[in-house]
């Protein structure tokens, strides 16, 4: 794990914001398209030296006020807001979940949801990435991919990462391993001994893989995008996927995939053995 991950945190988003996002002139010679340190700190209003210990994990502790400046100064979401200021706490070792086992009861509600989402793919996941329960459409789409061959709770991660069919499945592997990283690290990561377990197995069992986007992956993933597949039944998919938090106690995520272009709607009828039109296209 990086041992300054909110140094990471403000680098990565550093080095996504433009010069010309926030009216600075581009100039002639950067070595990298983001903004420079001393920009940073003249839109936050701090020190050159100021931001390099921060990114460099030398202080880990800055006011609520510099974080709203720097937050101001990137242009940060809201959820990337909240973000920041917790990463001040992972820091520090904190951990507010303690001991508490990971979610895997899955509420009668949720069920019942998960029956009214059919025949679309929609999985429920812990913050192991472990799948605890999932529509037909679900299963009918990953089953052949092998994502679902665990005995006990199948492990997105696990899969992702030490499985070769997942390479094969996924042409853009690396963008997906990048975003289970991103998603373990999103909590306490090895603060939680359950996650810090997967953790070292995964350090075993795919290598620098794993290790590597350890290191310079930060952890917020994405809770919307599109999925790319190269399916063994049904072909090229572009599937669009939503991620919602359940309720908190639960500690789970519903994560809903949908058809992303009509030809990948006709697919899914199809592995469904349903007429097209069942399923219709979500711009994307």
């Amino acid at each position: 794990m990086s041992e300054n991950e909110m140094g990471l945190f403000l680098r990565s988003r550093r080095d996504a914001v433009t010069p010309a996002q926030v009216g600075l002139p581009t100039g002639a010679r950067r070595r990298a398209p983001g903004l420079r340190r001393s920009e940073l700190a003249t839109l936050a209003g701090v020190s050159v030296e100021y931001i390099t210990r921060l990114e460099q994990g030398r202080d880990r502790n800055p006011s609520p006020q510099v974080l709203a400046a720097l937050a101001d100064a990137l242009g940060l979401t809201s959820a990337e807001r909240v973000h920041l200021y917790r990463l001040t706490k992972a820091d520090t070792g904190f951990n507010c979940m303690g001991r508490a086992r990971p979610g895997r009861e899955i509420r009668p509600t949720i069920r019942a949801l998960l029956e009214q989402l059919e025949p679309a793919a929609a999985v429920v996941v812990n913050r192991l990435t472990e799948v605890l329960a999932c529509t037909e459409g679900y299963r009918r789409l990953m089953e052949p991919t092998g994502a679902l061959d665990g005995e006990h709770w199948s492990n997105l991660a696990h899969f992702a990462f030490t499985d070769p069919r997942a390479r094969e499945v996924y042409p853009d592997w690396d963008h997906l391993a990048d975003h289970l990283v991103a998603t373990l690290k999103q909590g306490p990561f090895r603060t939680d001994p359950e996650i810090a377990a997967l953790a070292d197995q995964l350090t075993v069992t795919a290598g620098a893989a794993f290790t590597d986007r350890v290191a310079t992956v930060p952890n917020l993933p994405a809770a919307t995008g599109v999925t790319r597949m190269a399916h063994p039944t049904a072909g090229t998919l572009r599937l669009a996927f939503e991620t919602l938090d359940l309720f908190a106690d639960d500690e789970q995520q519903l994560i809903v995939h949908l058809p992303a272009d009509p030809a990948t709607a006709a697919a899914l009828d199809r592995l469904a053995g349903h007429r097209p039109g069942n399923l219709r296209a979500v711009p994307s």
